[in-house]
């Protein structure tokens, strides 16, 4: 259902695309970095809600219309994102850009079928047929990685339970999205991975100090970049155009970064690659396009 977007600074259109650009730089950033993931998930994920606090109107708390189970949700949600940041972040270290990043685009078809039993949420067969066609795109994509190593696998594997994680996560997050302020929502889901990650750091004895000002300042552009300007607008849209949609705006993500991956990593793009992330984006583009054409019909009742 679309919410008529009078609170938002921008269309929702133009804010997704602003968090899709955003997000689209992490995967780069981490390839590049040698600090654990662990560490620079958790500090991304802590200075975030640190540059957030000053920003969130406090008194919405006296208003707020959550119950018990609706908190509960959102402390679940902080620990689907903390695990989401760990499996996915470390999927990186074996695995290309290309593959984990189009293995995470599979992320609007797990909220597609969460939505459909959580909200009872329905798709066109047309739909549907888009998503198939974007799952065996990154199907293709993944069996090309099978031919070149176990730690590709490994690699691959992660980023798949990164993906069913976030996509729990953003249902979640719609779940609750229309009784707590979005800002506020983001800094507590936040708090609540970089513990998750932190507890994981302390459990493997991973440093949590020593780090050169180069490793903050890497900390800091995680935290301001793909976070409050990728997954905070996330969150920000799910009260108005929903978890699906989010999930499909994303498709952007994998595109940009395997462009980036290639330009300044010098990751080369295998014949795998290449005919299952066309597929792939193929398949998610019709959706959205499809998705996009209701959401033009609807947009005449906000004006």
């Amino acid at each position: 259902m679309i919410i008529k977007p009078s609170s938002l600074p921008l269309h929702p259109y133009i804010l997704l695309l602003i968090s899709i650009l955003s997000v689209s730089i992490s995967s780069i950033m981490i390839k590049s970095s040698d600090t654990a993931t662990a560490v620079a998930g958790m500090y991304r994920l802590y200075i975030s809600v640190i540059i957030m606090l000053p920003f969130v109107p406090w008194k919405v708390l006296r208003i707020s219309k959550m119950n018990k189970k609706d908190w509960v949700t959102v402390v679940v949600a902080g620990l689907f994102l903390g695990l989401h940041f760990l499996f996915w972040m470390e999927s990186l270290v074996h695995t290309s850009v290309a593959s984990s990043m189009v293995i995470l685009s599979l992320q609007p078809l797990f909220v597609m079928i969460g939505s459909y039993f959580m909200f009872r949420e329905r798709n066109s067969m047309l739909t549907i047929c888009c998503l198939i066609a974007a799952l065996i795109g990154s199907i293709i994509i993944a069996w090309g990685d099978l031919g070149v190593s176990r730690e590709a696998i490994l690699g691959d594997g992660l980023s798949l339970l990164g993906t069913i994680l976030v996509s729990a996560y953003m249902l979640a997050g719609q779940k609750v999205s229309r009784k707590i302020d979005s800002n506020l929502y983001s800094i507590l889901v936040f708090f609540l991975g970089g513990t998750v990650m932190l507890v994981y750091c302390l459990f493997n004895q991973i440093p949590l100090v020593g780090y050169s000002s180069s490793d903050w300042t890497y900390f800091l552009l995680l935290a301001v970049i793909p976070t409050i300007f990728g997954q905070n607008i996330f969150n920000l849209l799910l009260k108005t155009i929903g978890a699906t949609t989010v999930s499909v705006g994303i498709i952007g993500e994998p595109v940009l970064a395997i462009l980036l991956a290639y330009l300044f990593l010098g990751e080369t793009i295998s014949a795998f690659q290449l005919t299952g992330g066309l597929i792939t984006l193929l398949g998610m583009g019709m959706y959205f396009w499809i998705r996009s054409s209701s959401h033009f019909v609807a947009k005449e009742k906000w004006i």
